[in-house]
């Protein structure tokens, strides 16, 4: 009984990879981001095996930093990576969704406990990027046992909030939101600026004005020429007034009579047809002839 156990245990473990080895020998050291993060991070991706932190929460400057850290995650998981988010019990599967976030590989774990260390040391063993609240103070002996048990393992630990020690941090400093305007319209993008501070090859500050959702850059464009007023497509339609001016009756050009013989004319081209004739007129209007509809002369006139 107990070979059976011990056996059955080495086929389990051998069923097991850690997220370094999901991939075959030789795998990407480098898990990919999308091109405009790519700017601000050492090597343009997430390395394997460092700490990369997302200053959000009450340590943010500007809001954004969810969004943010969600856009962190997106080509990763689209690539095939696992993505796992601790302790943001607020964070909804549709939001990530939205950001391109494939759920089938992201685990989500609202309430982790006091014991979150565990927690985010267990989930490190088999995920390839593992984000985790900051609970708010963390010892350095914390710190430092999930960064060594990162570069272990070959993941990705992206901790959301104040986190020292973490090889660059990324921040929303300022943002801005378009759509707006007096008293209409909708939210339809964000334009917020994201700055990189860090160690070693990412000691240098960098900084980035994006458009969020998307991660659209913003390009560095003249401003356009004033061309007259342009209306917003949420701008409240103007209600169109009658016109003002006064109106004026349009003078009779005919007359009386030349309405009526008009009239005359109709009424007995009309009463020709019916009878199968009609006639033909001179230069001065008279009519000099009839004929049936065959074509014969049938009198004059």
């Amino acid at each position: 009984m107990a070979g059976r156990m011990i056996s059955g245990t080495a086929a389990l473990a051998g069923l097991v990879r850690t997220a370094s080895e999901a991939d075959e020998p030789g795998a990407h050291r480098m898990l990919p981001v999308a091109a405009e993060l790519g700017n601000l991070l050492p090597g343009g991706g997430l390395r394997r095996g460092s700490t990369v932190a997302v200053a959000g929460g009450r340590v943010a400057s500007a809001g954004g930093g969810t969004s943010l850290m969600l856009a962190l995650l997106a080509a990763a998981s689209r690539a095939g990576s696992w993505c796992a988010v601790v302790g943001l019990p607020a964070l909804g599967a549709l939001a990530a969704a939205e950001t391109g976030i494939a759920l089938d590989r992201l685990a989500l774990v609202p309430d982790p406990g006091p014991d979150w260390p565990t927690v985010v040391a267990a989930l490190i063993d088999g995920v390839d990027v593992v984000v985790t609240a900051v609970p708010g103070s963390v010892s350095g002996s914390v710190v430092s046992r999930l960064a060594a048990r990162a570069r272990q393992r070959g993941s990705v630990l992206m901790p959301f909030g104040a986190w020292s020690g973490a090889g660059v941090t990324l921040q929303v400093s300022n943002g801005q939101w378009e759509g707006l305007g007096d008293g209409w319209g909708r939210l339809r993008r964000r334009e917020v600026t994201v700055t990189a501070n860090g160690r070693g090859a990412a000691a240098r500050p960098r900084e980035l004005t994006l458009w969020m959702p998307g991660l659209t850059a913003r390009p560095h464009a003249p401003a356009p020429r004033f061309a007259g007023p342009v209306s917003h497509p949420d701008a409240p339609v103007a209600p169109q007034l009658p016109d003002s001016r006064p109106l004026h009756s349009v003078p009779d050009r005919e007359g009386r009579e030349g309405r009526e013989g008009r009239e005359d004319g109709r009424r007995q081209e009309s009463g020709r047809k019916r009878r199968g004739v009609g006639t033909v007129r001179d230069r001065r209007g008279a009519a000099v002839s009839l004929w049936d509809r065959r074509g014969a002369t049938v009198g004059e006139r």
